[in-house]
């Protein structure tokens, strides 16, 4: 079950395993900043060609911040804890002078008049942004492709979508070009991605990370959060967009865990399902209490959809003259008949929705499923027409019903990898924790990844 860092694209040298070793190497001067940007540049221009994860690369600025992080830390300056540790950002993200075209060709001459404060966050803590990732149009879809940049490829199969919205973060962290990368989640734009690619990815709780400056979306839905090398990683990134102090963890084997396999709802792919149940299996060895129980049996996407709808139409009706594809245009549209009554009717049933789930996780620390209840399909699908026989609508999202949830409570939710497919492709583990308890869920995401995806232990120091 272990050891899945690095199966897609091993962290070159002069990285650590992940972001928090690759700190730490340039915190104790085992590595220059320097030496750690050019590595990452030098892995981006190898294998990005094939992949399409950047649509910008900052290989000068980069490299000029690299050198003036190392004088700095040559002087004794006061470091942060990514002090040289390089970072990509969602191309819907902005970060200043830097297209943020949002995969539109509406937008592809915008250029970002200020860093949003989660790049300015993570800047603010040494980490040295070496470019921008990929996402689908206004990110309305759960692939990245679009008209300015053309499609991510995953870095496990490359006829395969790496997902989306942030598919372009978690093709670049799976295929080792960076170990960390910012991306954001409305319907479960971080954790597909992460699913799909082998990652770990957190959507936070709504409000706890900031999410401006920047583009109006989904407004009650999407927020800013990690895709990393690990589970660590998440906690590490959480500290500094959240502008929290970092907490001591908790001692193993402290976890009471609901787990369900299908939210009571879903279709999910037999080898999805056993994937999921090794995991379980593995955390109940370990001494995880464990329990099946489910929140409720209710499909969240009618309810998600109009909300997500409506507040998408309100966003960006304004492009609906612009140069967009008709499948955005469609999109958009749909959520133009939506009355302001039914969409307080939808906010209500959201509230009532909301609470079955804080009920639930009164009882637990944590509630397990999958992810994705499939791996990733081809690129050139908009979405899969069946899950396990059962058909789908693939005009909306249906496939991402287990992730929906949590962008509906607001709760933090983390996806870690924890199998493959038949395949060979990843399949993730979804732990959802109680609204506002993104530091307790991150500590137990952390206990789980030490058991079904440990680390490489630290390099050796040289005499």
């Amino acid at each position: 079950m272990g050891g899945w860092y690095g199966r897609a694209g091993r962290m070159p040298e002069p990285f650590g395993s992940d972001a928090v070793e690759t700190g730490r190497l340039v915190r104790e001067r085992e590595v220059s900043a320097a030496e750690v940007i050019a590595g990452a540049l030098g892995r981006i221009e190898e294998r990005d060609p094939e992949l399409n994860a950047f649509t910008e690369v900052r290989a000068e600025s980069a490299l000029a911040e690299a050198e003036a992080a190392d004088r700095a830390l040559a002087r004794g300056a006061e470091i942060g804890p990514l002090h040289g540790v390089p970072v990509a950002v969602k191309d819907v993200i902005w970060l200043e002078g830097w297209r943020a075209t949002n995969g539109s060709l509406a937008l592809r001459d915008f250029t970002a008049p200020e860093d949003a404060l989660a790049v300015a966050r993570l800047r603010a803590a040494g980490a040295i942004v070496v470019g921008k990732t990929n996402n689908p149009e206004f990110c309305l879809r759960g692939f990245t492709d679009n008209p300015v940049f053309g499609p991510t490829r995953n870095p496990w199969d490359r006829s395969r979508t790496s997902g989306g919205s942030s598919g372009g973060s978690g093709a670049a962290v799976a295929a080792g070009m960076i170990p960390l990368a910012l991306g954001s989640d409305g319907g479960g734009s971080i954790r597909i991605p992460s699913s799909f690619c082998g990652v770990a990815g957190l959507k936070p709780s709504l409000g706890a990370t900031p999410s401006w400056p920047g583009f109006r979306g989904w407004e009650s839905l999407t927020v800013v959060g990690p895709i990393a090398s690990s589970a660590r990683d998440l906690a590490l990134a959480f500290d500094v967009l959240a502008a929290r102090p970092r907490e001591p963890p908790r001692p193993p084997g402290s976890s009471r865990a609901a787990f369900t396999a299908d939210q009571g709802f879903a279709a999910v792919e037999p080898t999805v399902r056993e994937a999921f149940r090794r995991a379980i299996a593995a955390l109940e060895d370990a001494g995880w209490r464990l329990e099946e129980a489910a929140p409720t049996r209710e499909d969240p996407e009618p309810t998600w959809n109009a909300i997500a709808l409506c507040e998408g139409y309100a966003a960006l009706r304004d492009m609906l003259d612009d140069e967009i594809t008709a499948d955005s245009r469609e999109l958009i549209q749909a959520g133009a008949g939506i009355s302001a009554v039914e969409y307080l009717d939808a906010s209500y049933e959201r509230a009532r929705y909301a609470r079955a789930w804080d009920a639930h996780l009164d009882s637990y620390d944590v509630l397990l499923s999958p992810t994705m209840p499939l791996t990733a399909f081809p690129i050139g699908m908009t979405a899969p027409t069946e899950i396990d026989g059962v058909p789908l609508d693939p005009r909306f999202d249906a496939w991402c019903g287990l992730c929906l949830a949590a962008n509906l409570t607001r709760q933090p939710a983390v996806s870690l990898p924890c199998g493959l497919d038949g395949d060979g492709m990843p399949i993730g583990l979804q732990l959802t924790g109680r609204r506002d308890g993104d530091a307790a869920l991150l500590k137990t995401a952390v206990e789980a990844a030490a058991i079904l995806n440990p680390l490489p232990p630290p390099k050796p120091k040289e005499e």
